[in-house]
């Protein structure tokens, strides 16, 4: 482990990087999935953002200048980072043996544009129904151990926390593998929540399904 220095004025918790900067599925021709409309809390990235600033901490969202409309008015300019769009496509031709960039590079990349935090709260841009009281038990996970991750009924999910200490081998990420090597080599401290939405990502029409009832759900027992 070789940790960056912390500024003296660095933030005491964590920063959330929301990573939005991949190709993203498309539901039959309508669209990159972080665009798809959820009811009330906006697109599946507003309500995965929407979540993260409630959460009270720093907030910065790595992504597709594509997808910038999507956050405008909603976050501040300095909170969005956009990947150059060779980041977001393979390039043309490929380059042989070179991996293609992916979640590994948005971490490097979010990670490197706040290198004075006190920790990482790596969150996919599709895990809309994690709620913030979770981001911000697993933000308080890092105070005992390097790693952090939510776990639900025992199942490991997001968001996935990193301390300080691993900056500079999150900086070095490329490719898809992400962070996994670092989960499998370092302590990591298991959050278990109450919250299912740590294990729903979305892929496919049918996780697109499930993820509006379960707002509706919500929305539901709120007004009981």
């Amino acid at each position: 482990m070789n940790a960056h220095p912390a500024s003296p004025g660095a933030p005491r918790r964590p920063v959330v990087v929301v990573l939005a900067a991949g190709q993203g599925s498309r539901f039959q021709g309508l669209g990159h999935k972080l665009a798809q409309p959820l009811g009330e809390v906006g697109s599946v990235l507003q309500a995965t953002v929407q979540a993260a600033q409630a959460s009270g901490l720093e907030l910065l969202v790595v992504l597709r200048p594509d997808l910038r409309p999507l956050l405008a008015g909603r976050i501040a300019p300095e909170a969005l980072l956009s990947l150059p769009a060779q980041a977001t496509r393979a390039p043309e031709p490929p380059v042989e043996g070179e991996p293609l960039p992916g979640m590994g590079d948005s971490i490097a990349a979010g990670v490197m544009a706040r290198p004075h935090a006190r920790g990482w709260l790596v969150l996919p841009g599709d895990m809309p129904l994690v709620r913030p009281d979770t981001l911000a038990a697993v933000a308080a996970g890092l105070e005992h151990l390097p790693i952090a991750y939510a776990q639900h009924a025992g199942r490991r999910g997001h968001p996935v926390a990193f301390g300080a200490e691993l900056y500079s081998e999150l900086s070095r990420l490329r490719g898809d593998t992400g962070a996994r090597r670092l989960i499998a080599r370092y302590p990591a401290q298991a959050v278990e929540v109450d919250d299912p939405g740590v294990l729903i990502d979305l892929d496919t029409e049918d996780d697109l399904r499930e993820v509006r009832s379960r707002l509706a759900a919500r929305g539901t027992r709120r007004q009981a």
